[in-house]
């Protein structure tokens, strides 16, 4: 009987209360970030709507790099798990509606390293209600169900039907003792005119992992409030120097790539101021042909126009030969004299009319020979356009031969290629200065994250159905209509009485 394989899933057990100044090493932060994306997708955190769609956008970033509508184009997340079911059944929307949502703001984030995009995703999931609460079945004296979590802030005691608000909580630095004996756990306060609290588990295993993860977390929650000792210091040094030793990388890889495009424009526009001059030399080519066709003609035009004007001169000398031997030859008769005279008067217009014509055709006659003289200096000017766009032909040649790009981009010979990353004490007081100023920025920043997520919500709301919602949606929504956020709920009910659970 063959065996079914059994899968391992190593998980953090501590969650940090600040993921960018916790988490150090990079691949610390990507398996930290894989486990908190699935425990939102399963549904084990809470995760509301529009902050999902948020988380996605981050999430396809991390995966797809910088948004390019020629890559990316409609239908390119088909395939992904990028929302809980829950809300994906919570609205009347298909899935190219949700992609085109995730797709407006994941343009939003272009130039984010996947690093960079990974940590943007935790710093919102680490505000959910849910986020790194372990939870626990446990009665108090009266026998009354209720849950503990235990996360990096404290214990909190919530109703079994509210997992988003605790009813009272107990921070760690208002805890002195927790102690069980057999299934019964004590929580002792700091404050002495605070009750203490004891219930009882199920089990004495449960006990057990309780005790841990209150050991454990209290542990971290006091040390994150002490000076970081000097094995942190230097990994944190170390992990700003990598980083900034990225950035620079990310820096410099962006430098060539603006080159390397400014050089196919150039190219391009070579190859396109090329291609222009070859037309237009094709077009005075042609313009040259034309013109030595026109020169032909004209020339042809004007030997035959000569031909005739000589043909119509030596007419005309014929005519005024024959009205002189009509002359010579006139009959005396006076009827013989009438006709010999109409026969001298249509001799002289014939010669007169002759005589014209041979002065217009010597005329036109010129004319051709000024026009061939104009067609010869057009086709003259031609040749030499000509010539002057073959030699500028040849020049940007070799100009468009010269600015060829390589195909192998780190063939770049920049003059800062390797750069020594010699980091001084200075370098790391700036660097912290600047990750302190980021916070500050961050915290600025959550009331335009707020504004677009509320933006988002009243867009979908129309789009949800109503019955579809689950109980969680509903205090979700309750606490949000009072302005409650995980972080002050937890003040507001860390500060009120014991008694209810007593």
């Amino acid at each position: 009987m063959a065996l079914e394989p059994v899968t391992f899933h190593f998980l953090a057990k501590f969650y940090p209360e600040n993921a960018e100044e916790e988490l150090v090493q990079e691949i610390t932060q990507h398996l930290f970030f894989l486990q908190v994306k699935k425990q939102i997708l399963d549904e084990k955190i809470y995760c509301p709507p529009e902050a999902s769609v948020l988380l996605a956008s981050y999430a396809v970033q991390a995966k797809y790099g910088d948004y390019d509508p020629n890559v990316h184009k409609r239908g390119f997340l088909a395939q992904e798990e990028l929302l809980p079911k829950r809300v994906i059944n919570l609205y009347q929307m298909t899935p190219e509606m949700w992609e085109e949502r995730i797709t407006a703001w994941y343009a939003e984030h272009r130039g984010r390293a996947r690093d960079e995009a990974e940590m943007e995703y935790l710093k919102i999931a680490q505000d959910l209600e849910m986020y790194g609460v372990n939870y626990f079945a446990i009665r108090n004296k009266k026998g009354t169900e209720l849950l503990l979590g235990v996360d990096a802030l404290g214990l909190h005691i919530y109703d079994p039907d509210n997992r988003l608000t605790p009813k009272i909580s107990f921070p760690w630095n208002e805890i002195r003792n927790i102690s069980y004996s057999d299934k019964e756990f004590t929580i002792k306060p700091l404050d002495k005119k605070i009750d203490v609290f004891k219930f009882n588990s199920s089990k004495l295993r449960v006990n057990k992992l309780i005790l841990q993860l209150c050991i454990g977390n209290h542990d971290l929650f006091m040390r994150r409030r002490k000076a970081d000792s000097l094995e942190v210091q230097q990994m944190k040094a170390q992990a700003r120097e990598e980083k900034a030793r990225k950035q620079m990388e990310r820096q410099r890889l962006a430098r060539e790539k603006k080159m390397r495009e400014e050089a196919e424009r150039t190219r391009d526009e070579l190859e396109r101021r090329l291609m222009q001059l070859k037309e237009e030399a094709t077009m005075a080519n042609e313009a040259l042909m034309r013109s030595e066709e026109t020169a032909d003609l004209l020339a042809e035009k004007a030997q035959i126009t000569e031909e005739e004007a000589k043909l119509l001169a030596q007419k005309a000398a014929e005519a005024e030969q024959e009205m002189q031997r009509i002359k010579a030859t006139a009959i005396r008769t006076e009827e013989e004299k009438r006709l010999m005279e109409q026969k001298v008067l249509e001799a002289e217009m014939l010669a007169l009319k002759m005589a014209e014509e041979s002065e217009r055709r010597a005329k036109e006659a010129d004319q051709l020979k000024q026009d061939l003289q104009e067609a010869r200096e057009s086709e003259r000017r031609a040749k030499q356009k000509l010539l002057e766009i073959t030699s500028k032909s040849s020049y940007t040649s070799m100009n468009s031969s010269t600015t060829t790009l390589p195909t192998d981009l780190p063939s770049f010979n920049l003059i800062n290629e390797s750069l020594s990353f010699d980091f001084k004490d200075t370098d790391m007081k700036r660097l912290s200065m600047e990750i302190e100023k980021e916070k500050v920025e961050y915290m600025e920043k959550s009331k335009h994250l707020q504004e677009q997520l509320n933006e988002l919500k009243t867009e979908i709301e129309a789009l949800k159905l109503k019955e579809r919602e689950t109980a969680l949606d509903i205090l979700h929504n309750e606490n949000a209509s009072r302005g409650n956020s995980k972080h002050n709920t937890i003040k507001k009910v860390s500060e009120g009485s014991s008694l209810y659970l007593a």
